[in-house]
């Protein structure tokens, strides 16, 4: 009996058309298979499974008959009926002798033809699901890549030496699987894209001198040159690497800092997108966790990202366009209906909502499809119909495949093969497999369209369309200008021309072009129909000017886009959220600062999407424990980023505080408050980590005792060590008087308390108590000042600790009650009428509390005191008040806030020795409040100070918002100035 007669017997059914074929390769196998082979024929499932495997795959039927003893090995060693093989790849070649690179790129190729003609021929035979055949083929991948980079790796540190980490730890590149490969979704005969990376530079001396960069670069040519290079054998695996960063023109590896400053300053759109499916397939996978927490950030972001809407738009119209060219129809990928629509289906979602849905922060579509379903973003029928789809079509591309290994996703068009396709998936003919496969991509087009059904921006914008798309002399652009309400038509088409033609503008790319021409229609409409904003901030006794003005709301604003031109996402933001912009406009039309401030963190933007938590700063325990959450996400000793999110929190906050304040949301008092939360919030946080860090390195001080202020005498406590003990922080000025402004700097001094100062940190690198203490206050200052891309986090101050500047950085509390009792001047008595502990250690912040007090009610001479303070703020008003004439310093000018502080400290240093409840509060308001309690002053005279007090600060706020000094015209305050001007003369003359 003929070895075809003798397969027929065991086939099903094999179509007319496909006889010839079958009988052609049967024969050729007869004149080359050996006898003992022919035991694995009789194997009842792989002799029934031979001539349909091999009519569908030329790859198959050749590879077998090249090498005859292939499949015979395959059947008899029982991997070809092995669903679970993926899992032995690794130790298969491992066993192999390889002992240079032309007999690892021999193995290599060999071994994936043998698993490639497994995988299809249990793909064929219909012996595996989808699942397997995807996970088998990206297994086989990243197996060869593994063990390649393996062999490479050796043989690069034999030669050169072995790369460490800054602790000693070797270490490896880390190998980054971009799309299919990365998303374990890998098809018959893709290519793979690779990206590599390594954890730092350096440079190895121990046999020739050579730079980390180019120890790995070397390795990497020759990884990609031992997958790709095409040999008598074949090739591994096509390798494109194109996808890195600048492409073909940047380096071939780069190290984790220039991967994140790449993409957090360079990337462009479409790299986030490729990312998402980014994932580790070989390399050192212990420095590769840094890598992937550094490149996730870049790729979801924590707001609904509107900037997507405008690249998926984009991407639409190229597939449209695409699909306009006949010979793409008919394509399974990116035909209408194909693959592609199914996965960017997937992508639109994951792109918009993956910031805040952290169950689309996943790699595969078909876990995605679930996810959308069970979120309720997509209806579960249309899930459905598109996991079904994208089964069958992925089994239709593999098949095409594997017919000649090639990657192609086109269907056939030669009859035969067109038959062998559907012979292949089942169908009796290709008439058959063709229309149900014509219904799959007719329903994935219909969801397709439906989910890329986006509502357009207003079409009938016709007048503001004419004037951005304007010259400056445009007749028509300046009547339009003029209907719009705007006061200098010319001015500001100059202006929006200008600011057209502005290198930040013309440096755009196509698509960041294509963002401002929908924009900038918006934006003049926004002004036209924006007449006022917030009430509350319009009708406050002396509030600045410039509140509704078109013209200069919209050179604001033109200056804030320029500013943000090259980041085409913050745009994207406004274009495709009215109410945003909406918003930013309100903002704007009251403050330059803000516009200022969000040209400066353009990271703020997306606080414009919601307008409630917008108008609506944090109370103290909500910022708190929002801090707290952000950082908890941040290793202990990593330093960088822990400054990056402090400074992100404060501006993120400060603009919330800013956007109340304009539109007369919270009155001045409260903004204080607010901003002052904020700080301490802060500096809470920063004393925190600060000791984390030192405590790692060097442990904690001695864990004996603390002493702590019981009545009269001071007991010691245990400290667990936990967290900072023995520190204070105490802030003075406007921070200790809870009334931060904007700009305000942060006036600070360290304490610190323990019973010997020579006693060591019980860490690995112990030092005496007196230097971690003052390494900590070098921390927190490094923390607090230290200038970033982001700017400062607070200018610290820390001058008011005893002696200035040549003091020490820390006092221990001892000293500093001394210091405070003999040593001080008044002024510095002055100072501690608003000093206030705002972090550290509890029970030193009572012994720090019970001192003020004790200091604040030493008896003095109320007539030298008197002379002291006025001589003292004479000095002050000499040297800082205002010299122009006809302008009212609010702080330094006669009838100013510092008046009204000097009286209420001189009040406090003479009243609290006979009434001690005067050191309860820190706050000018409370504290006149008490005076007034005491009869230190009358109630009229104290209410007309918080009034003058209130009145000046509220002002001061508003200038700051308007990019102006805190100044006024000499007329203004004229009243208020006098009664404060008389009572100075009543207490202090």
């Amino acid at each position: 009996m003929t070895l075809l007669a003798s397969l027929s017997r065991h086939t099903v059914h094999l179509p007319d058309a496909l006889q010839g074929m079958a009988a052609d390769f049967s024969t050729q196998l007869t004149d080359r298979i050996a006898p003992e082979h022919l035991p694995s024929f009789d194997n009842e499932a792989f002799s029934s499974s031979v001539l349909k495997v091999c009519s569908c795959s030329r790859f198959v039927s050749e590879s077998w008959l090249r090498d005859p003893g292939l499949l015979p090995e395959l059947a008899m060693s029982g991997d070809l009926f092995s669903s679970p093989r993926r899992a032995d790849y690794a130790a298969a070649l491992q066993s192999l002798a390889i002992d240079a690179e032309p007999a690892l790129a021999k193995q290599l190729r060999l071994f994936r033809r043998r698993e490639m003609v497994r995988i299809a021929w249990r793909d064929l035979a219909g012996w595996s699901d989808l699942d397997e055949t995807l996970s088998d083929l990206t297994a086989l991948a990243e197996t060869c890549i593994q063990t390649a980079l393996d062999f490479l790796y050796r043989q690069a540190c034999q030669r050169w030496g072995t790369p460490t980490l800054a602790d000693g730890t070797p270490f490896n590149i880390v190998v980054l699987g971009m799309g299919k490969l990365g998303a374990w979704e890998l098809n018959y005969s893709s290519d793979i894209d690779l990206i590599f990376a390594y954890a730092e530079d350096g440079v190895l001396t121990e046999k020739k001198e050579i730079s980390y960069g180019e120890f790995f670069t070397r390795i990497c040519r020759s990884l990609v040159k031992m997958l790709d290079e095409i040999t008598v054998d074949g090739f591994v695996f096509r390798t494109d690497v194109r996808l890195r960063p600048f492409g073909d023109s940047g380096p071939l590896i780069m190290t984790f800092d220039g991967m994140e400053n790449y993409y957090l300053t360079q990337a462009r759109e479409w790299e986030r997108y490729a990312m998402i499916k980014a994932r580790q397939v070989a390399g050192d996978f212990e420095t590769g966790k840094q890598l992937a927490a550094l490149i996730k950030p870049f790729v979801y972001r924590r707001y609904l990202d509107y900037g997507a809407f405008e690249e998926l738009r984009s991407l639409k119209f190229q597939i449209n366009q695409e699909l306009k060219r006949k010979d793409r129809m008919e394509n399974v990928k990116l035909g209408p209906g194909g693959i592609r629509e199914v996965e960017f289906i997937g992508q639109a979602f994951q792109l918009i909502r993956g910031g805040q849905e952290a169950a689309l922060q996943q790699r595969e579509i078909q876990i995605i499809l679930t996810v959308l379903a069970e979120l309720e973003l997509m209806p579960a029928e249309d899930v459905a119909a598109l996991k079904f789809a994208y089964r069958f079509l992925r089994r239709v591309e593999n098949h095409i495949q594997q017919y000649q290994d090639k990657q192609t996703h086109d269907l056939p068009t030669d009859p035969l093969v067109q038959q062998i396709l559907a012979y292949s998936m089942d169908f009796e003919d290709w008439a058959g497999f063709k229309r149900e496969l014509d219904e799959v991509r007719e329903r994935v087009h219909g969801i397709f369209d439906q989910v890329f059904s986006f509502s357009e921006q207003d079409n009938k914008q016709q007048n503001s369309r004419l004037i951005w798309a304007s010259q400056a002399d445009d007749e028509l652009a300046l009547e339009a200008l003029a209907d719009y309400g705007f006061d200098h038509p010319v001015e500001c088409l100059k202006a929006i021309v200008d600011f057209k033609e502005s290198h930040a503008v013309r440096r755009m790319t196509s698509k960041g072009a294509g963002t401002l021409h929908r924009l900038m229609p918006g934006l003049i409409e926004g002004l036209a129909t924006h007449t006022e904003v917030g009430s509350g901030a319009a009708c406050r006794e002396h509030a600045p000017p410039n509140i509704g003005n078109q013209d200069l709301t919209l050179k604001r604003i033109l200056d804030l886009f320029e500013a943000v031109a090259g980041r085409n996402v913050y745009l994207a933001l406004l274009a495709e959220n009215p109410e945003a912009l909406a918003q930013l406009i309100k903002l704007a039309a009251a403050s330059p600062w803000i516009c200022e401030y969000l040209a400066q963190y353009p990271i703020l933007f997306d606080e414009l999407l919601d307008a409630r938590s917008l108008y609506e700063p944090l109370q103290k325990s909500a910022l708190s424990r929002d801090l707290q959450r952000e950082l908890n996400k941040i290793d202990i000793q990593d330093g960088e980023q822990l400054m990056i999110a402090l400074r992100q929190f404060k501006h993120l906050n400060v603009l919330r505080v800013a956007a109340a304040d304009i539109m007369g949301v919270i009155p001045v008092m409260i903004v204080s408050d607010y901003l002052t939360w904020t700080a301490e919030a802060i500096l809470e946080q920063v004393l925190n980590r600060a000791w984390l860090m030192l405590a790692e390195k060097h442990g904690c001080p001695p864990a004996t005792a603390w002493m702590q202020e019981v009545g009269q005498r001071r007991e010691l406590l245990p400290s667990t060590g936990t967290t900072p003990q023995g520190f204070a922080i105490i802030a003075f000025g406007k921070f200790g008087g809870i009334e931060l402004g904007y700009g305000s700097d942060l006036d600070l001094v360290f304490l610190y308390d323990c019973q010997d100062g020579n006693a060591v940190t019980n860490g690995d690198k112990p030092i005496n108590c007196g230097q971690f203490y003052l390494r900590l206050a070098q921390k927190i200052r490094h923390i607090l000042d230290t200038k970033m891309l982001s700017g400062v986090l607070y200018e610290a101050d820390l001058r008011l600790r005893p002696n200035g500047d040549s003091g020490l950085l820390v006092t221990h509390i001892d000293h500093y009650e001394d210091y405070l009792k003999n040593n001080a001047w008044t002024w510095e008595h002055q100072a501690l009428v608003r000093a206030r502990f705002v972090a550290g250690d509890t029970k030193l912040q009572s012994t720090y509390e019970a001192i003020r007090t004790r200091i604040l009610a030493l008896p003095r001479n109320r007539d030298e005191l008197k002379t002291q303070v006025r001589e003292m703020r004479e000095k002050m008003r000499e040297n800082l008040a205002a010299k122009e004439t006809n302008v009212f310093d609010l702080k330094q000018s006669k009838g100013g806030i510092a008046d009204i502080e000097f009286i209420v400290q001189f009040g406090v240093l003479a009243e609290t020795a006979k009434n001690p409840a005067l050191a309860t509060y820190t706050d000018n308001v409370r504290l006149l409040e008490g005076l007034k309690q005491h009869d230190f002053i009358t109630e009229t005279d104290a209410a007309l100070l918080k009034q003058a007090y209130c009145s000046y600060r509220d002002y001061g706020h508003h200038q700051v918002l308007q990019g102006l000094s805190a100044k006024a015209h000499g007329d203004e305050f004229a009243e208020l100035r006098a009664q404060v001007e008389r009572i100075w003369h009543e207490f202090m003359e």
